[in-house]
């Protein structure tokens, strides 16, 4: 049915008439020219007419092709109901001839054959044309010519006609009918009431030799019934030549070409057998020989075998057409209902990640060892490549696709993948995945094509109108094809997070469901690491794709090599080096930056190094982040808060958050109502939420553990695209503008998101539970005295090396952890408490809408400031602090001072009341204190310059402690000019300073504060009031900073302290003689001092100009020499000091008197210096014989007691005596 069906349709198509050719359509204007098949091959002499159809047969260009016709030949086609072409086809004699002729492409029966056949008209003709020449000279051409034929026909009905006057023909048309032989139903050339009606024409054409061959069979079936029988058999095989074209398509095939041949030789074979028969005396006679001969019967029985044989390759041939039809019908059906534009986008975008990707980048995921268990696997298996937005997930996917197809290809049976890639939209929902995979699995395996549309159809007759859109049925559909698929299956979806939360739940059940259809089903899917996505997934096997350098820099080469070919190598190199260093794991970042430098065309070094040391956010990923934002948030404006909240504050955050961290953060940022305390903030926390909001932008978690600092931005250029959020017009997306005015933007926005961080921190430290209770138990602050990181029990430990590269991280790994929230201040307070200061320094704008909070959160003495500095000296929340930080010490503008911003430290001396009791008594100083040590100096100036609070500063206090920290070693500034810059803006403001100008040129010189010293003297020199002021030589007044020593003057502290570089300094200033001759309240002048330390070097210059005596005496009757002899400095030291000072002493002629001498001299004796005593002897010229006393006998004598050292009075006593020039020697007395 299905095949006759087809040829009524094709019948039909018959009938309309086709575009015609310019020349064809000059043939059919001439309906009154005789018809004739212009390909047909012509035979010389004469042609015999033949009648033309009363309407010209339409006709289609042929094309040309080597061998066959030019472009100006046409082929006609059939009309409707004409079983054969009724035009006469002229052959010349030498084409019936055997052998090829020089314009002729028929082949040999005989010969071999290539698989197409070129022939030079109709394929019939072309066939009958080989199959005449195939006779060669066993065949009479002249007896094909049809006025032989039609005369020998007419003669035969003329003399054979019966009783009843009915010719031969007619009455083998009844007898065929009484033995119910069905000649209507056959396809016959000629018309069965009289078939020189119609015209035989000449045998030397196809057409008249099936008429004439059918004429004569109808005519000779009244023979013999089982001849008749034949005869009708042959009848039906010659409808079959009809169909040689494949129901109206021309066939290059060579089988059918060669049956055909075989028919056509067999037909003249009995043709040429039959008409020998007719054209001799008693045909009747002649018939009856021929057939009790079986002469006939056997020709009709080979024509009939080889028409069988033509029969079943024509009805091959048309039920591969009638295949071919019914598959076009069902694709055009499947691609109607499934969307055949689904398969057509997935291998374009296929074959653009191919053009796109590094295959050496993607290598190790074939070495991975989970790919390696998934594929060698007999079983049902699952694979997740898991990895950050932009890492290049779908790239490698890419490559596992085709890499999958390359290890099948040799594998019988070979294993079938289907790929989809999610982007978005419509293409992540269940439905259209399904549908794509059912597309690829029938592209695979056509024959499933039939299957699925009956599945379709008799889904639509059970009720369900539309199944393509119902991904149940299709459900129903894969678990259906699977169970009957014996063979390896492959599922790879990329972008698996890109389906929203039904469709990922559908499709893993699918497979799970699949798999129980067919056991070797393998899935791989790729996803960012999603929490909800990681939890639906369990425990399947991962890959994940994570930061690699080298992974970076293979991708970046490669995309430099085929987008930016044009570069010089210095230049593309640099590109490389940069942009994998940036790179960070973002492939599409790279990408991105290579598409904008190849679209802006840059070439230069200069340009390249500006263009990537800006890190532009290309508009594309910009784009791109966009639409992940508004997916993620599903355009609600409350997600939308959250979100915002959440990524502004990871782009200003000094550390990773914990996951916990990050959502009470933006919790208490984002939620509009008052909380005023922990419970209270507890109850509104959804981490789940948050992270959901945001997970497209951040790193790679570990969500078992929620407490893990480990939460931060994905790449550098999120924080772009947070920063142009902030603004309604993306800066970093215009194309004009300076780049002073951009970098601008960029500050100001992130400086609001810095003011929302420090809103978030100083709210949450504000809450009720921070400002109530300790941070620390008593069991903690007795845990912090104890050793911390060792085994305090482990004797055989080894010693514990300095390392200077150790983090802080790594240095407390073993020290022992609290968690703030175990002590009621809940998941925020670490972080809060250690970096809200950082953000407070970032804030300039508008500063008098933080001081309320900020103000009481530093309250001086108060619970809550200890609490959070106590926090804030261990961030890594171990019991031993890491840094020395006493809140005791600090208030709300001592802690400005520190970290606030220049205008927060304004906007609060100009508008906090001091006096309240959060402040410090005398806080301004406090502050100045701090900064000076741990602080910006440049600060100083704003405090000191305060219209305000100056005036707390400008005294001799503040420079005093200025000095004292200056000379206390732990304090380091690379530079101390601003703080003593001071000094010239205290000169600046009037006479207060004259008041105690030499004072603190006093103290100065004991500390050494050259700084302050130079900077007097420099102003002292066109300052004459300053200048007395500082020279003066007064006695000075006991102060608070003297600690009860003695006070001398400038050159006198210098000496004290053994400041040598200032006392030179000093003795080089112009009138400075009165503080050289100065004494102090104990009678001691600066040599004096100067035997604290006995320092030579002092020595080596005072002595030159001390004016007054060697030999003046302190007020406890010691002189210079005495003091040097009973210091406590080194016998080095005092000795080359003596003989400075002695050697002044006798230049000047000041040996002092023989009491003087005496007592020096046995001072050193009685201390037991030998190297001391041979130097007053030598040098100071004493006379040992002031020592001595003479005995009974008048000798000179030593007494013993002379010295307290018992072990150098031998030697002592012999210096003497020798110095003395005597001999004798008595240590008896």
């Amino acid at each position: 049915m299905i095949r006759q069906k087809l040829r009524e349709r094709l019948d039909r198509l018959r009938r309309k008439p086709s575009r015609l050719s310019n020349d064809a359509d000059a043939n059919v204007q001439s309906t009154q020219a005789p018809q004739r098949n212009l390909l047909a091959p012509t035979i010389s002499g004469p042609a015999p007419s033949v009648p033309a159809p009363s309407v010209p047969a339409p006709s289609v260009p042929v094309p040309s092709v080597p061998g066959s016709i030019t472009h100006n030949q046409t082929s006609t086609l059939r009309p409707a109901g004409d079983p054969i072409d009724k035009t006469g086809i002229q052959s010349n004699q030498g084409a019936l001839l055997p052998g090829p002729k020089s314009n002729e492409t028929s082949s040999s029966t005989t010969g071999s054959h290539p698989d197409t056949v070129l022939i030079s008209s109709d394929l019939w003709s072309a066939a009958y044309s080989e199959a005449v020449r195939s006779f060669g000279k066993d065949l009479d051409v002249a007896t094909l010519q049809g006025k032989n034929m039609e005369q020998l026909f007419k003669q035969l009905e003329a003399l054979d006609k019966d009783s009843t006057q009915q010719p031969g023909f007619q009455r083998g048309v009844g007898y065929l009918r009484s033995i119910q032989v069905p000649l209507e139903r056959f396809k016959l050339a000629l018309d069965l009431t009289s078939p020189l009606a119609t015209g035989l024409g000449p045998t030397t054409s196809v057409v008249g030799a099936v008429r004439s061959v059918t004429a004569i069979a109808i005519t000779f079936a009244t023979a013999d019934r089982e001849f008749a029988k034949q005869i009708g058999e042959m009848l039906e095989q010659i409808s079959y030549i009809d169909d040689c074209d494949t129901l109206g398509q021309q066939s290059d095939k060579q089988d059918i070409h060669k049956a055909l041949v075989s028919v056509y030789r067999k037909m003249l074979m009995f043709y040429q057998a039959a008409l020998e028969i007719l054209s001799k005396q008693g045909a009747k006679l002649m018939l009856k020989m021929a057939l009790e001969t079986h002469h006939l019967p056997q020709l009709v029985q080979d024509f009939l075998r080889h028409a069988d044989v033509l029969r079943k390759l024509v009805q091959k041939a048309t039920w591969e057409i009638v295949e071919d039809i019914k598959t076009m019908l069902y694709d055009r059906e499947i691609a109607i209902w499934l969307g055949s534009d689904k398969m057509s986008d997935q291998s374009q975008y296929h074959a653009s990640l191919q053009d796109l990707r590094a295959d050496r980048a993607c290598e190790p995921l074939l070495a991975n060892t989970n790919f390696i268990d998934w594929y060698n696997a007999p079983e049902f298996r699952e694979l997740v490549v898991l990895g950050q937005t932009g890492c290049g997930k779908t790239v490698s996917m890419a490559f596992l696709v085709d890499s999958l197809m390359k290890m099948n290809e040799h594998l019988i049976p070979q294993p079938k993948i289907c790929y989809y890639y999610c982007r978005g939209n419509e293409t992540g929902e269940a439905v259209h995945i399904i549908s794509s995979l059912i597309l690829a699995l029938l592209g695979q395996l056509p024959g499933l094509k039939k299957t699925f549309f009956e599945w379709y159809k008799q889904a639509q007759a059970s009720g369900c109108y539309d199944p393509a859109t119902d991904y149940r049925k299709l459900e129903e559909f894969l678990e259906l094809v699977f169970q009957t698929l014996n063979r390896q299956l492959f599922i790879i979806i990329d972008g698996l997070d890109e389906c929203g939360r039904g469709s990922r739940s559908t499709l893993l059940k699918l497979f799970k469901k699949l798999s129980q259809r067919n056991t070797r089903l393998k899935v791989i899917l790729s996803s960012r690491p999603q929490e909800e996505i990681l939890t639906q997934l369990d425990r399947m096997p991962r890959i994940f794709l994570d930061t690699n350098v080298t992974r970076d820099g293979i991708i970046v080469e490669k995309l430099v090599q085929k987008r930016l070919s044009y570069l010089s190598n210095d230049v593309a190199e640099f590109v490389i080096q940069v942009l994998s260093r940036k790179a960070q794991g973002s492939a599409i970042w790279a990408k991105m930056v290579i598409d904008l430098i190849e679209i802006r065309g840059i070439r230069a070094p200069g340009p390249m190094r500006r263009f990537l040391e800006e890190e532009p956010l290309p508009k594309g990923l910009y784009e791109l982040y966009n639409t992940l934002l508004s997916r993620c948030t599903a355009d609600d404006f409350e997600n939308e808060a959250l979100a915002h909240t959440a990524l502004r504050l990871l782009a200003v955050s000094r550390r990773p958050l914990s996951i916990l961290e990050l959502a009470w953060a933006v919790t208490l940022g984002a939620t509009k109502e008052d909380i005023l305390s922990i419970s209270d903030l507890t109850i509104l926390v959804d981490y789940q939420r948050v992270m959901s909001l945001i997970h497209p932008f951040v790193t790679r978690l570990d969500f078992g553990d929620l407490k893990k600092r480990q939460v931060g931005l994905v790449h550098q250029s999120v924080k772009e695209f947070i920063l142009s959020e902030c603004d309604p017009t993306p800066p970093l997306l215009l194309s004009s503008g300076s780049r002073a005015f951009h970098k601008r933007h960029i500050g100001q926005n992130i400086e609001y998101m810095e003011a929302c961080a420090l809103e978030i921190c100083v709210k949450y430290l504000l809450l009720e539970e921070i400002g109530n209770q300790t941070l620390f138990s008593e069991e903690q602050i007795a845990i912090e005295e104890l050793p911390q990181g060792f085994d305090l029990f482990d004797s055989d430990g080894e010693t514990i090396e300095y390392d200077p590269y150790c983090s802080w991280d790594a240095g407390e790994e073993n020290m022992i952890l609290y968690d703030p929230a175990d002590r009621g201040f809940g998941e925020f307070f670490a972080y809060a408490s250690c970096y809200w200061v950082d953000h407070l320094g970032a804030v300039t704008k508008e500063p008098q809408l933080h001081l309320p909070g900020i103000e009481k959160l530093c309250e001086a003495g108060s619970t809550r400031i200890h609490n959070w500095i106590e926090q804030n000296r261990r961030p890594g929340c171990t019991i031993k602090p890491r840094f020395e930080f006493d809140a005791s010490l600090y208030d709300p503008v001592t802690i400005m001072s520190l970290y606030g911003s220049d205008a927060m430290l304004r906007s609060m001396l100009e508008e906090s009341d001091f006096n309240s009791m959060i402040f410090y008594n005398r806080p301004i100083l406090g502050a100045a204190d701090q900064i000076i040590q741990w602080g910006d100096l440049s600060r100083l100036k704003i405090l000191f310059l305060d219209d305000r609070v100056g005036q707390q500063l400008q005294i001799l206090d503040f420079f005093l402690l200025l000095m004292s920290r200056w000379s206390y070693p732990r304090v380091q500034h690379q530079s101390w000019d601003l703080a003593f810059d001071l000094i010239n803006q205290m000169l600046d403001l009037g006479p207060a300073i004259e008041q105690w100008g030499n004072e603190l040129l006093c103290v100065a010189a004991g500390m050494g504060c050259m700084p302050v010293i130079c900077r007097l003297m420099m102003r002292a020199r066109r300052d004459t009031v300053l200048r007395i002021e500082l020279l003066r030589g007064a006695q000075r007044e006991q102060g608070t900073h003297s600690m009860d020593k003695p006070l001398h003057q400038s050159i006198g502290e210098a000496v004290w302290c053994n400041h040598v570089h200032v006392v030179e300094y000093l003795l080089g200033v112009e009138g400075i003689e009165a503080h050289i001759a100065y004494l102090n309240s104990r009678g001691e002048n600066i040599l004096h001092l100067a035997s604290r330390y006995c320092n030579p070097a002092v020595f080596r210059i005072l002595t030159p100009r001390f004016q007054l005596s060697m030999q003046q005496k302190d007020n406890s009757g010691n002189t210079a020499l005495m003091r040097i002899m009973t210091s406590s400095a080194l016998l080095q030291d005092r000795l080359e000091s003596a003989r400075i000072l002695l050697s002044h002493a006798a230049t000047i002629q000041d040996y002092g008197s023989q009491d003087e001498q005496q007592e020096s001299l046995r001072m050193a004796v009685r201390l037991g210096e030998l190297e001391m005593c041979d130097v007053l002897l030598s040098i100071g010229r004493a006379d040992p014989r002031l020592l001595s006393i003479r005995n009974n006998q008048g000798e000179m004598i030593f007494p013993g007691e002379i010295t307290d050292n018992e072990g150098l009075l031998p030697a002592i006593v012999q210096l003497l005596r020798r110095h003395a020039g005597t001999t004798s020697l008595d240590t008896d007395l």
